[in-house]
């Protein structure tokens, strides 16, 4: 399974961050996988956004929620990260995982792509 991220590397307050990640060697209506994001701040720790598994709603980490939307494309096999209303404190390197269903492992990582915001 590979993961790509695509999107803007800059962004201005407070406008809506947009990544795709592109998924091939692997389907995102399969059940195995949570397709996920996690986002890296500088100098500061990994930090799980949300997810989408299967064909059910996505989940979003309760500090993120009222701003975050994951979606999904499944002809284009891509998922999408939508993050609203950003500041500079958004500003991080962005990476989609596939991570086994029920489970704490991150199987494959996008290369990760560095989003900044200005104010």
């Amino acid at each position: 399974v590979q993961l790509q991220e695509s999107g803007p590397g800059l962004v201005k307050a407070p406008q809506t961050l947009s990544l795709t990640c592109t998924v091939s060697g692997g389907s995102i209506t399969a059940n195995y996988y949570a397709w996920t994001w996690i986002r890296q701040p500088p100098g500061k720790g990994l930090e799980w956004i949300g997810h989408i598994h299967g064909s059910g709603p996505p989940s979003y980490t309760p500090s993120l929620k009222s701003r975050t939307s994951i979606s999904r494309d499944t002809p284009k096999n891509q998922y999408t990260l939508q993050l609203s209303s950003v500041t500079p404190e958004d500003t991080a390197v962005y990476y989609c995982v596939s991570v086994v269903a029920g489970s704490s492992w991150y199987e494959y990582w996008g290369q990760g792509t560095q989003v900044t915001v200005s104010s």
